[in-house]
């Protein structure tokens, strides 16, 4: 049984950490860091509760630790975990810097303990059918593939204030910018430019709320192969902002044989909300109502299905960094991943502030 603790218990430990961690076999959730309150005790009896980072780490018991905190006190935090020898998972985004997370890399393969990101959203019921479309070569040779999460938030915050907070690691950029990058880069690896906009929308916001990031990709071909392989670029523009009413949609793909798209967002986060361990033998299904749409031309028509969406479930990655444990699998996110995703957004700070693309040098990734 691998022994589980979580420094921090704010929405982030609430809504996914705690409750999955709960849901995966050979994982027991052991401890929480919570300095004056006894929140995690009350959801889940019997787990011991410390008031400091160090009095957990005195925990010999313990096999994994969560970081679950504030974005800006990711790295001091990670840091002294992987000093103290215990292997980590670190929410997104892993630092606020690409230097930072490099630096965490080192020290976790000094140490010979593991650095696993939380890039949960991998295992969202959308991103899941869009890689089985792409497999498929449903749509032909991808030509654009667009990523947005729109709200529609106008009112100053009153709670989590440090994401309002640039010095604390706040701003949409590092919060939903690191999903919707991260998934780009599972989809397609790394971009040769990015040309992007990080804006402040809303009169009152002190961190970017806003942000459009258009990834150039050379020419890619299709999974299979046929007549079509080769041909211009693909261009895949990842956005968010908060003042978006009704929301576009979640993602538009277009192919030279036709074009898919879904709205709505994957379920789970909203059902974690509710509950502390998943119980539900249906977790993750989306009603037919919320299924994307695939439009594709046959002999010149243009034919509409629904796609039956492939069940989303976090699951899957608790179960990685087990198996990763354990000794029976590679890492479900690398270390690394995050280093590209940090990398990706400075250029992207970058690219906004300098008005122009901004090309990609990975030649600095750590190894």
């Amino acid at each position: 049984m691998i022994r589980v603790g979580i420094v921090g218990f704010g929405m982030g430990a609430r809504v996914f950490h705690a409750p999955l961690a709960s849901s995966v076999a050979g994982l027991e959730l052991a401890a929480v860091v919570e300095r004056t309150t006894n929140n995690a005790a009350q959801r889940y009896p019997g787990i011991a509760t410390y008031r400091s980072l160090d009095a957990l780490l005195a925990d010999a018991s313990l096999d994994l630790i969560v970081v679950s905190t504030p974005s800006g006190t990711h790295f001091e935090i990670a840091r002294q975990i992987l000093d103290a020898g215990k292997n980590v998972i670190v929410d997104k985004p892993m630092s606020a810097t690409s230097a930072e997370i490099a630096q965490l890399i080192q020290l976790a393969a000094a140490r010979h303990v593991f650095l696993i990101p939380f890039h949960n959203r991998r295992w969202d019921s959308d991103f899941q059918t869009i890689q089985k479309l792409l497999h498929e070569d449903s749509l032909g040779r991808l030509v654009f593939l667009e990523s947005r999460f729109d709200r529609w938030r106008i009112a100053p915050p009153t709670a989590r204030l440090w994401k309002e907070d640039p010095s604390l690691g706040g701003g949409v950029l590092l919060d939903l910018g690191t999903h919707l990058v991260d998934q780009a880069l599972v989809l397609f690896g790394k971009p040769e430019a990015v040309d992007a906009q990080v804006l402040c929308e809303r009169e009152w916001a002190r961190a970017n709320d806003a942000f459009t990031l258009r990834l150039r990709y050379p020419g890619l071909p299709p999974q299979r192969p046929g007549p079509v392989a080769g041909g211009p670029g693909l261009t895949v523009v990842v956005a968010a902002n908060s003042l978006s009413a009704p929301p576009g949609p979640r993602f538009h793909l277009r192919g030279s044989k036709g074009n898919y798209w879904k709205s709505g967002l994957d379920p789970q986060e909203a059902a974690l909300n509710k509950i502390t361990r998943i119980e539900d033998p249906a977790w993750g299904q989306e009603p037919a109502t919320d299924w994307g749409s695939l439009h594709i031309d046959v002999d010149g028509a243009m034919v509409t299905r629904p796609v039956a969406p492939i069940p989303g479930d976090y699951r899957r990655y608790y179960a990685g960094v087990r198996d990763t444990l354990l000794g029976k699998s590679a890492a479900p996110v690398a270390a690394v991943d995050a280093w590209r995703v940090a990398r990706l957004l400075e250029w992207a700070q970058e690219s906004s502030a300098q008005r122009r693309e901004i090309p990609c040098d990975w030649s600095d990734e750590p190894k």
